[in-house]
């Protein structure tokens, strides 16, 4: 079962107070990016959050799940009725990644001559 739009713009929402929430669609469901770091995925309408060492301290004992076959584990979250507690773990999850390696110049040229 593929996410529906009115859910991820409630998970848009409740993750507001982190920073800049974003979603793109992928493959019928989607990422949700803070900071334009991908934070987390909607999958089947149900919240999965990258794992983290700060979120898992949070969350206590949070509960792992993959959000499609053959995923790895994510942070599955239940509750998604607290926007401040929600934003808060997104903040801290968002802390920890890897700011996103700039595309290689080459790569884009290319992609634009190919679309003339």
């Amino acid at each position: 079962m593929a996410s529906d739009e009115t859910f991820v713009a409630f998970v848009r929402e409740q993750l507001a107070g982190a920073g800049a929430i974003s979603a793109r669609k992928m493959f019928g469901e989607y990422a949700i990016y803070c900071n334009q770091k991908v934070v987390a995925l909607v999958c089947d309408n149900q919240l999965f959050v990258k794992p983290t060492a700060a979120a898992t301290v949070l969350l206590g004992q949070p509960r792992l799940a993959p959000p499609y076959p053959g995923a790895k584990p994510y942070f599955l979250i239940d509750d998604l009725d607290d926007a401040d507690s929600l934003a808060r773990l997104i903040a801290v999850t968002v802390r920890e990644l890897p700011t996103a390696k700039p595309k290689a110049a080459g790569r884009a040229n290319a992609k634009k001559k190919r679309r003339r």
